[in-house]
């Protein structure tokens, strides 16, 4: 007698697909197996339902390949599409797999695949220079650059071609079709097969970017036809290799499609793989430094050797326990292999399932199962994953790479080149978030990787670019003094050198650092601010170095961690020649924890060597002027101590040229991007004239531009901004917040601010019309973003007989529309190109030029009111504007010369 499985309720048809957070779909999964346990059953709509199973114990059962098989669905089953039956979306009966599995097997081998580290090398040179070059405020957005690494190191390691991803903006046509590719195939899993079909533009773009990547594969195929090389690559392996079971070797389709799906799946995955451990290096100080010691152990400061990969026993750690808390392909399915049970069941038969029901095996559950890894599961700890450990785990509860004869068969190519890569940064960069806020964000496609994560890196040894380039291609490992090219500043000769370092999550220190840095130039010196995980391996030495920093709950703060760690791991003498001067800031209500890490750094420097210039400076946010407290140290100990030690000041404070910050306010301004004549005036008065309760008017008087006149009976024109509620609707609609940075790029004409950085508040406040009655374009244009046939037929009737009533009369607004119609899936980019943009409003002038000429008045009623349309209120645009406005707020106006007859006479 089986138990039901427990399941989700879900509704008709559609099932538990209400649910399911199309972005992140495994987060979903997660939720659930949360609430239900280690197996449920999801139902995916029309009847679709697939096992969902989640514990170390259940996953064994499921991997026996005597009992299930491997099914290929959703994106993956899409991805067919461009791939067919390569090796990663084949299925189980397919005889293409058989062949291609057999002939490339050896070509994954160890000794193959250790013969491909000097390409390998190579392209992880390339990243190298590039973050060289870059400098360390270079934003690194982490997971671009290791896709472009991986997919370049798989195509020139497996078929000795190169796409050169590093040496161009614009990437390979080959990478953006697979990419788009890719992303489509998610989509499409996610779509009803009709919708598919009826997506043109969508399904034509999809079949293009197919024969794209078909016809590149094909041109690299003939290429080594024409002129082969010898070189024993998988591609030769491909095109020479005879199965030795058949006897066959592989169709030309075949080659075509294992290419394509070699370049999918071997740098996808690893690519995810590098950005999580960079991440998670960067947030856990202490793996980090234990990693990058061992690199400099192993590998000391010359080339990265092969030999040198099986000895990196932590690096190995910290990959694995990177995968086990983040695999990038989360989940892989099986099903009841056909023919062997007339019942199928899981858990040793309490439960029964479908003879073709699929079984998800949600990795991300099944990796932190706390019956295996323990209650601190959820945390990253390498040590965990050493190889004494990691052998004893039991056999199915770490499962990144697949199952059984189906697992990835390039698993040893992506560890030697993910170990290489993680060595070679870590040997060459320190690295720290470039915003130390940052908490790790997914985004989902076919594999999981972080969203929106940037780091920077700073080279380590004081070495520069140039000099870094010379040990990667001659093996030598230079210092900073054997540089040829020394930095020539254009500064005053006689200002001497200095250091600020900061740590700071909230931005007070940071503040203190930069005052500090401006002061430090009328006192002789050219102070350099960074913040203090910049100073790890490399603080510097004969200058003074001051360190600003906070404790944050007894911890060093986000971008000074890695400094604190390296303080710790220092020996005796190791810091003799720095000179410092340690200033903390804290609150001196948390006791435990107050001035804890700027104590620290402050003994550490001095245990190991360092010469105090002057005794460490605090300053107490519970007295409530931080910076009060800071100048009074700076100006009274610091200094003075500073003249005392380095011979008096260097340079007069009249000698030097105050520092100041200059501010240049565009003249291009809304008006001219809107290309509408107005001026600046000033609102001297704004008052009420009803009495409360009665529908709301007003008086305001407005002071006009000198050289702006009037006559009576002629028209103000009021440039105005959208009203808030308006604006906080539309923020709502498309998930934006308010102060989210756009930067508007446009093919065509558009009043929008272009090729800027500028709020998403500013450009719906100022730019377009949000209130606008929508077109019968656009409903049409919102009809074709719909998920739904249902949903796209009631646009299109809306556009069609429904409009006069429906949309003109009741002034439904593209934004009424869309939070109708909450599925419809419309961009923030396409409802920006419908809107039309901000215009004036014209009021009658109230007054007479003889009453005063530079000042004229407007008399009007604030339209605010039910909304026809039943959606909340209509609310005017320029009366409102105008209603909220107060005494000294400045505008945007210009007279407007009425018609002859309406002057008085």
């Amino acid at each position: 007698m089986t138990t039901p499985i427990p399941a989700p309720p879900g509704f008709p048809i559609i099932g538990n697909l209400a649910d399911l957070d199309s972005e992140l779909p495994t987060k979903t999964l997660r939720h659930f197996a949360d609430i239900y346990g280690p197996i449920y059953r999801f139902d995916f709509g029309g009847g679709a339902t697939k096992v969902v199973i989640s514990s170390q114990e259940i996953v064994e059962e499921a991997c026996n390949e005597e009992r299930f098989i491997k099914v290929i669905q959703g994106g993956l089953n899409q991805v067919r599409n461009g791939v067919g039956d390569g090796l990663f979306t084949a299925h189980h009966d397919e005889k293409n797999w058989g062949i291609a599995h057999r002939i490339l097997m050896p070509a994954f081998g160890p000794l193959s695949v250790q013969g491909m580290f000097n390409e390998m090398h190579d392209i992880a040179s390339q990243l190298v220079m590039k973050w060289a070059r870059h400098g360390p405020d270079h934003k690194i957005v982490a997971t671009d650059d290791f896709t472009r690494l991986t997919l370049d190191t798989i195509a020139l390691c497996a078929m000795d071609y190169r796409f050169n991803s590093f040496y161009t903006d614009e990437l390979h046509p080959f990478v953006g079709a697979m990419g788009d590719f890719l992303s489509e195939s998610g989509r499409r899993s996610q779509r009803p097969a009709i919708a598919n079909l009826l997506m043109r533009g969508s399904s034509q773009k999809y079949e293009s970017d197919i024969a794209l990547m078909k016809n590149v594969s094909d041109e690299v195929i003939k290429r080594r036809k024409e002129k082969p090389t010898g070189k024993k690559d998988l591609l030769n392996a491909m095109l020479n290799g005879k199965d030795p079971v058949t006897g066959e070797g592989m169709s030309n389709e075949s080659i075509i499609n294992n290419m394509i799906t070699f370049l999918i799946a071997g740098h996808e995955t690893t690519s995810g793989m590098l950005s999580f451990a960079f991440y998670l290096l960067i947030k856990n100080s202490a793996a980090y430094r234990t990693a990058q010691q061992e690199v400099d152990d192993v590998c000391g400061k010359g080339p990265i050797k092969v030999e040198h990969i099986s000895k990196l026993k932590y690096l190995n750690a910290v990959l694995r326990e990177t995968l086990r808390l983040h695999p990038t392909a989360p989940a892989f399915s099986m099903c009841p292999k056909p023919g062997v049970e007339e019942h199928p069941t899981l858990c040793g038969g309490k439960y029964a399932i479908g003879k073709n029901e699929p079984i998800i095996c949600l990795l991300p559950k099944v990796h932190t199962d706390p019956a295996v890894y323990g209650e601190d599961a959820e945390e990253f700890k390498p040590e965990r994953m050493l190889d004494e450990a990691f052998e004893k785990l039991p056999k199915y509860a770490w499962k990144p790479f697949g199952n059984g004869m189906r697992g990835c068969i390039g698993r040893a190519f992506a560890w030697q080149e993910a170990l290489l890569v993680v060595a070679i940064l870590l040997q060459n960069f320190n690295f720290q978030l470039d915003d130390p806020s940052y908490q790790l964000k997914l985004k989902q496609t076919l594999t999981v990787k972080p969203k929106d994560f940037k780091m920077r890196a700073t080279l380590r040894d004081g070495i520069d670019a140039t000099m870094l380039e010379k040990k990667l291609q001659a093996g030598s490992a230079p210092t900073a003094e054997d540089s040829t090219l020394k930095e020539t500043l254009n500064k005053p000769s006689n200002l001497k050198p200095m250091s600020i370092f900061y740590g700071s999550n909230t931005g007070t220190c940071e503040a203190l650092a930069a005052r500090l840095a401006k002061d430090a130039i009328q006192h002789g010196f050219d102070a350099k601010v960074d913040p203090l995980d910049s100073a790890t391996d490399k603080l510097p030495k004969d200058q003074p170095v001051v360190i600003i920093t906070a404790s944050y709950e007894g911890a060093p703060p986000d971008n000074a961690s890695h400094f604190v760690e390296w303080l710790k791991s220092l020996k005796e003498d190791e810091l003799k020649g720095v000179q410092f001067a340690v200033f903390g800031c804290g609150h001196r209500d948390w006791q435990a924890t107050f001035q804890k890490i700027p104590s620290l750094v402050d003994e550490l420097i001095g245990k190991w060597g360092g010469e105090r210039i002057v005794n460490k400076g605090t300053a107490d946010a519970a007295n409530g002027d931080m910076f009060t407290d800071f100048d009074g140290w700076e100006d009274t100990q610091y200094w003075p101590a500073v003249e005392k030690n380095y011979g008096g000041t260097a340079t007069s404070p009249d000698a030097v040229s105050t520092p100041s910050i200059e501010v240049t306010v565009s003249s291009q301004s809304r008006s001219t991007n809107l290309k509408q004549d107005v001026r600046g005036a000033l609102l001297m008065e704004n008052r009420l004239l009803t009495a409360p309760g009665e529908p709301e008017k007003r008086h305001v008087e407005i002071k006009l531009p000198t050289d702006m006149v009037y006559k009576a009976g002629d028209y103000l024109a009021i440039l105005p901004t959208n009203p808030k509620n308006n604006i906080r609707r539309t923020v709502a609609r498309f998930g934006l917040a308010w102060d989210a940075v756009l930067n508007i790029k446009a093919n065509g004409p558009t009043v929008l601010p272009t090729n800027v950085n500028i709020t998403a508040a500013d450009v719906l406040s100022n730019y377009v019309e949000l209130a606008q009655p929508a077109t019968k374009k656009d409903v049409l244009a919102i009809a074709k973003a719909a998920a739904d046939e249902k949903t796209r037929t009631a646009l299109e009737n809306l556009a069609g007989d429904l409009f006069n009533v429906e949309v003109s009369q009741k002034r439904l607004s593209p934004l009424d529309i869309l939070e109708k119609y909450p599925s419809v899936a419309f961009t923030f980019s396409e409802f920006l190109a419908i809107l039309p943009p901000m215009r004036v409003r014209q009021y009658s002038i109230s007054s007479s030029p003889l009453y005063a000429p530079d000042s004229c008045t407007l008399t009007f009623a604030v339209l605010d009111q039910e909304a026809i349309s039943g959606q909340g209120r209509y609310v005017g645009v320029a009366s409102n504007y105008l209603a909220h406005l107060e005494a000294g707020d400045h505008i945007q106006v210009s007279v407007r010369a009425s018609a002859h007859p309406f002057h008085l006479h």
